[in-house]
């Protein structure tokens, strides 16, 4: 039987998703990614700036989201500037490991987070999706730091 949701993920830098992810001088966690409202059925989607802060024990601290328009009209030398503006407001920041709670917040009328979901067949194991866009998918270990696409 499945044992139920995590109570914290790792999440590991990487050169794709999870470019921006670790620890500002105070302590804080922090998450700056990118997620976004795929294009579907004529709808032009979306696209965010997402800067999540956990404290110490990897509870949600804040949350700052910023609608950067559609993929077709993104400006992505304003959207580079916003993104390094928002690293910039945590100060110094050291760049690694970090553990943090599943949550999820509503923003822009979409539900952003680390989103446990529960498994599809009996005896299977629960896994966390990063929303919008389902575009980081965590499994138990929940302590690797990986995650699938």
């Amino acid at each position: 039987m499945a044992k139920g949701p995590p109570k914290t993920v790792t999440l590991a830098p990487d050169e794709y998703a999870a470019r921006y992810v670790g620890r500002a001088a105070d302590g804080r966690q922090f998450f700056l990614t990118n997620p976004f409202v795929p294009a579907t059925g004529g709808e032009p989607g979306r696209e965010f700036l997402a800067l999540y802060l956990f404290d110490k024990a990897g509870a949600l601290a804040g949350v700052r989201i910023e609608d950067l328009g559609t993929r077709a009209a993104l400006d992505e030398d304003a959207a580079r500037a916003r993104r390094a503006a928002m690293l910039e407001s945590l100060g110094p920041v050291k760049f690694g490991k970090v553990k943090v709670a599943p949550f999820r917040v509503e923003a822009f009328g979409v539900e952003f987070g680390f989103i446990p979901q529960p498994p599809d067949e009996p005896g299977e194991d629960w896994s966390v999706v990063v929303q919008p866009g389902n575009y980081m998918c965590f499994w138990s270990p929940w302590t690797s730091g990986e995650y699938d696409t």
